[in-house]
């Protein structure tokens, strides 16, 4: 192979833009599907309990209503409101008492005194302690249920268009900060005279831009996101400052901050640094750029592990740490990826040296990958039950078997890189204009190249001046300054063009781009369900709120359980009986069946069945129960977890119309 054989390949102008036509558009349809598919998915804190229960019927108005979540939240002068059947607040509006005790995350409203009988509504919203907003509702009843003008929102906390426009600010955020703190740190470690190529400039400033915008985004949408949902209360300045006082406000107006900081290591290091030609000041000036830039990069992904999941469950003092190292090499590895994509696909003068400490880099992200992924996942999953039984469990499966296939096509990378030269680009000026090396351009490509310095009337002068351009050392000494400045550019533009060409017919370097792109295209996948993850409620945390963390390590003993309960919704049909069967009737998984009969011993259709299990001594539920309809009279439940063994009590919530409905239970021996 010779570095000036003629290129016969398509154009490398070309080749650029397929690729990034062809990533954008992979970017396009991984984030649409994974914003399509976020849904309810992103609640992180579930309410796990409330006295009174959803549907109960007391016999006399309550003190107050209290709600237990399984994880911290935030909680506002709003976050539980309690409507009467007329739609009136029956709550004394004052910010929620915070009744918490132990491992128990609770919080209650005080109720006036004297509420008559009737059905009331208690709508609830907070933010979990991982910054994502939460809500619901539920009714319950005082001497017996009742009509109610109460209508609620169908749309949930954080969702709506405000909600998509929110996650959309959150995926570019995470690419813009890979972007910035990788293509920075490729440039330092790995290719220091890219500081003066300009798609490598392009590269990290447009990383600066798309996390500063991002996050201004994020900033603003904040309090509509958590609250109304309206796009207008973007620019409430009440709102906006009740943001600034929670952590996630705090988080973002730091990493604005940071971000000023970024702005100007990005300054130096594309301008101060570039101009440096003494080596001994480039050193000292590269190690002052790696320590600051270090501290600001770390600043900046400290932003998102102080607001997210690394900050609350447990050992939130050493997840937080964690995460940031988890996201640094995150960046150095992605990032890193881009640049060098960028410099094979649109720089001429990246080498060999450079690809391999890349290499490098790659493999020791890599290995700090590994090592604080391994913690995370312990962490946030917890068992093997969750890894499979939910979301985010079956996103960190997805996750790994990218990785695995980014490091299958890196190895391929590698390969290349190991037979790699730079014959191709060590060559002279002679021997750029040699004739072998002439050989491999056509007049249109020198054309082309020229386009790209040359305005209209240029060209035309260009034509009297042929000469001139393909032979520079013979232009008479009376050429005007501005001419000589415009050969010049035309020169420079062609001599570098040629170069490229060169390169490009390098079979080595065609084989890395290639597995390069193939790399990128997977990393963007893998960023966008990572970032999918820190939106995703922890399998910890989903198992823990169904009461999963106390499950029995083996399946005890036991026979179907059957139960009769007797009911009497108050209305006209409303008495009944409910016969249920919970087969095998012991720990783990479970078929229910519910058939509901008449007072006439004959079938009886009904418009809603739900039932509640609570073990009371071991304080596991109300586990929440809503079967299917089978047929008349008959409902049924596949999949009914039973956690441990134990006296469980079992509540039925039977309505038989729009507004008669009652609660009954009875105790049952399970397993």
């Amino acid at each position: 192979m010779s570095a000036t054989a003629p290129y016969a390949g398509p154009s490398p102008i070309r080749r650029p833009v397929a690729a990034a036509a062809l990533l954008a558009a992979l970017v396009s349809l991984v984030f649409g599907l994974l914003l399509a598919g976020a849904g309810s998915a992103s609640a992180h804190a579930a309410l796990t309990g409330s006295d009174p229960q959803d549907g109960a019927v007391v016999d006399t108005a309550p003190k107050e209503v209290t709600l237990s979540f399984s994880e911290a939240i935030a909680v506002g002068d709003d976050s539980i409101r309690v409507l009467d059947p007329s739609g009136k607040r029956a709550d004394t509006e004052a910010e929620p008492r915070d009744l918490s005790e132990g491992g128990t995350v609770r919080y209650g409203v005080a109720l006036h005194s004297g509420l008559p009988d009737g059905t009331y509504t208690v709508a609830w919203q907070a933010i979990s302690a991982d910054s994502h907003p939460i809500s619901g509702a539920f009714t319950f009843s005082i001497g017996a249920p009742s009509e109610t003008t109460v209508a609620l929102s169908s749309q949930e906390a954080g969702g709506g268009p405000v909600g998509v426009v929110y996650d959309i600010a959150r995926y570019a955020a995470y690419g813009g900060f890979v972007l910035l703190v990788g293509g920075s740190a490729f440039v330092l470690i790995c290719w220091r005279g890219g500081a003066s190529a300009l798609p490598m400039q392009r590269l990290v400033v447009r990383g600066w831009l798309t996390l500063t915008a991002a996050t201004l985004v994020m900033l603003l949408l904040r309090n509509p996101y958590t609250g109304s949902g309206k796009f207008a209360d973007a620019f409430d300045l009440a709102g906006l400052q009740s943001v600034l006082d929670t952590k996630p406000g705090a988080a973002l107006v730091s990493r604005l901050l940071l971000l000023g900081a970024a702005a100007l290591f990005i300054a130096v290091l594309f301008g101060t640094y570039v101009r440096r030609e003494d080596e001994q000041e480039r050193k000292d000036l590269t190690f002052g750029l790696a320590v600051g830039g270090g501290v600001v990069a770390a600043g900046i992904a400290a932003t998102w592990a102080m607001s997210e999941h690394a900050s609350t469950g447990i050992q939130a003092s050493i997840a937080m740490p964690v995460d940031v190292a988890h996201l640094l090499a995150v960046a150095a590895w992605l990032g890193g990826l881009a640049s060098l994509l960028v410099a094979l696909y649109r720089t001429p003068d990246i080498g060999s040296a450079a690809v391999r400490r890349f290499s490098a880099v790659a493999f020791g992200s890599v290995v700090v990958l590994a090592a604080t992924g391994i913690y995370q996942s312990w962490r946030q999953v917890g068992s093997w039950s969750a890894l499979t039984g939910t979301r985010y469990g079956q996103l960190l499966i997805i996750k790994v078997a990218l990785i695995a296939l980014l490091l299958a096509v890196a190895w391929f990378s590698r390969r290349w890189t190991g037979r790699l030269t730079d014959t191709a680009v060590a060559f002279s000026g002679a021997e750029v204009g040699s004739p072998r090396a002439e050989a491999a351009f056509s007049r249109d490509e020198v054309a082309s190249s020229r386009d790209e310095v040359t305005s209209p009337r240029d060209e035309e002068e260009d034509a009297a001046t042929e000469p001139e351009t393909t032979a520079p050392d013979e232009a008479s000494d009376d050429v005007a300054p501005e001419r000589a400045a415009q050969l010049a550019r035309q020169r420079a533009v062609l001599t570098a063009t040629k170069k490229k060409r060169i390169r490009d017919a390098d079979p080595e370097r065609s084989g890395l781009r290639r597995s390069v792109l193939a790399e990128a295209a997977v990393a963007v996948v893998l960023l966008a369900v990572t970032t999918m993850l820190t939106s995703t409620e922890p399998g910890r945390t989903e198992e823990e709120a169904a009461g999963g963390a106390t499950a029995a390590t083996a399946p005890a003993a036991g026979g179907p359980v059957n139960l009769s309960m007797p009911f009497d919704t108050g209305g006209q049909n409303g008495k009944g009986t409910a016969r249920i069967e919970l087969d095998p009737g012991r720990t783990g998984s479970n078929d229910l069946h519910v058939w509901i009969d008449g007072s006439d011993g004959e079938p009886m259709d009904v418009p809603e069945l739900k039932l509640a299990l609570t073990l009371e001594s071991k304080d596991i539920g109300p586990l929440p129960i809503v079967p299917n309809r089978l047929a008349e009279g008959h409902w049924t439940a596949s999949g009914v977890q039973i956690p441990m063994a134990g006296d469980w009590k079992v509540d039925v919530t039977v309505r038989t119309s729009d507004i008669d409905q009652v609660t009954i239970d009875k105790n049952a021996k399970i397993g």
